[in-house]
């Protein structure tokens, strides 16, 4: 069994995670963590996520032996969630989006001494579009090939584009060489450059989570399109990337690592 904790338990992510962790016999979640002023430190984890209560309360930190720590939270949680799980030799997962380089240097660092698996995205069918997008950018280099990305989300997410979308980006952008990210237009701009990625955002309703990129040549255009239904699909991808961490070395993971996708 796989000891878990979940950092960020009491948001919509964390409470998913709880959901279906609890009705994972592979898991016992042994810690659920959030800020000091969150309302519900104290309260069941279970009861907070909408299921039985499961005899974890919501807590600041935690004292409990932590196989893997799966991270929903914020940015401005990231030091310390890394600096707690060096400390305690914690492998981590961390899902949070919106980070800076910075940050996202610190994860790199304390990959040389933890298991730490990073993905702008734990959906599964999002990662298998990246590695499309990555086929179709490769083929399509250097063939006058226009690239947008729209994405839309729902609207209490703070960060936009989205992570995944400037991943989808960086991706392409490496294969392409397109390397000016135009993130929406407005006004007389001119014709288009031919040395960048459009970006545009949609924030509507409870919407988790849809991408598309698209890739528009004269008289043709390729879409692929990802959605999700609902937030399982990033929960469930989370706990498949603990799963997968559970007993590794020391190293800088992605989902890519567990759906076998590398290069």
């Amino acid at each position: 069994m796989i000891r878990i904790g979940i950092n960020g338990v009491g948001g919509r992510m964390g409470q998913r995670v709880v959901a279906l962790a609890a009705a994972n016999e592979i898991f016992e979640i042994v810690a659920a963590v959030e800020t000091a002023t969150h309302s519900r430190i104290g309260f069941d984890a279970g009861e907070t996520a909408g299921i039985t209560p499961i005899g974890v309360p919501i807590t600041t930190d935690w004292e409990q032996k932590v196989d893997v720590m799966i991270d929903f939270s914020s940015p401005e949680c990231t030091e310390t969630l890394i600096r707690n799980c060096l400390e305690r030799d914690t492998a981590l997962v961390f899902a949070t989006t919106g980070i800076t380089p910075e940050q996202y240097n610190r994860l790199n660092l304390a990959a040389k001494n933890i298991p730490v698996l990073y993905s702008p995205s734990m959906s599964r069918t999002v990662n298998l579009a990246m590695k499309l997008c990555k086929l179709t950018a490769r083929t399509l280099k250097n063939k006058d090939t226009d690239v947008e990305i729209l994405e839309k989300h729902h609207r209490f997410k703070v960060d936009a584009p989205s992570g995944t979308a400037i991943k989808f980006g960086t991706i392409i952008s490496e294969e392409m060489g397109n390397t000016h990210f135009q993130h929406g237009r407005s006004g007389t701009i001119g014709k288009r450059s031919r040395n960048e990625i459009g970006f545009h955002s949609v924030r509507i309703g409870d919407n988790p989570g849809e991408h598309t990129i698209m890739f528009g040549l004269l008289g043709e255009t390729l879409e692929i399109t990802v959605k999700a239904s609902n937030r399982d699909c990033y929960a469930q991808g989370a706990l498949d990337a603990a799963q997968f961490l559970f007993g590794k070395k020391p190293g800088f993971y992605s989902m890519d690592n567990v759906m076998g996708l590398q290069d």
